[in-house]
């Protein structure tokens, strides 16, 4: 009966031991994970605000006056004179 009492208090210390072992490595896991999710939330709060700046250079080199002065003085265009227009059908 002694020996089944002593294997008995041996499984319950080795079940507790393994299960405070698993709480301790569960919480360094959710911390290291919680790490991770704050610099991934961060890199893509960057992200976010390189983006923005990116759309807003976008919409000044894409306004019109804009790309019309650049094709007149870096290219030499000029709107065409009437005479030089062709319609075209099909």
């Amino acid at each position: 009966m002694k020996v089944l009492g002593g294997l008995f208090m041996f499984i319950l210390i080795a079940a507790v031991l393994s299960s405070a072992i698993a709480v301790v490595w569960t919480r360094h896991e959710s911390r290291v994970l919680f790490v991770e999710l704050t610099r991934l939330q961060n890199q893509r709060d960057d992200l976010n605000i390189e983006y923005g700046k990116l759309e807003l250079e976008q919409a000044t080199w894409a306004e019109p006056r804009r790309v019309d002065d650049e094709a007149r003085q870096a290219l030499g265009m000029v709107n065409p004179k009437p005479q030089d227009i062709q319609l075209v059908r099909r």
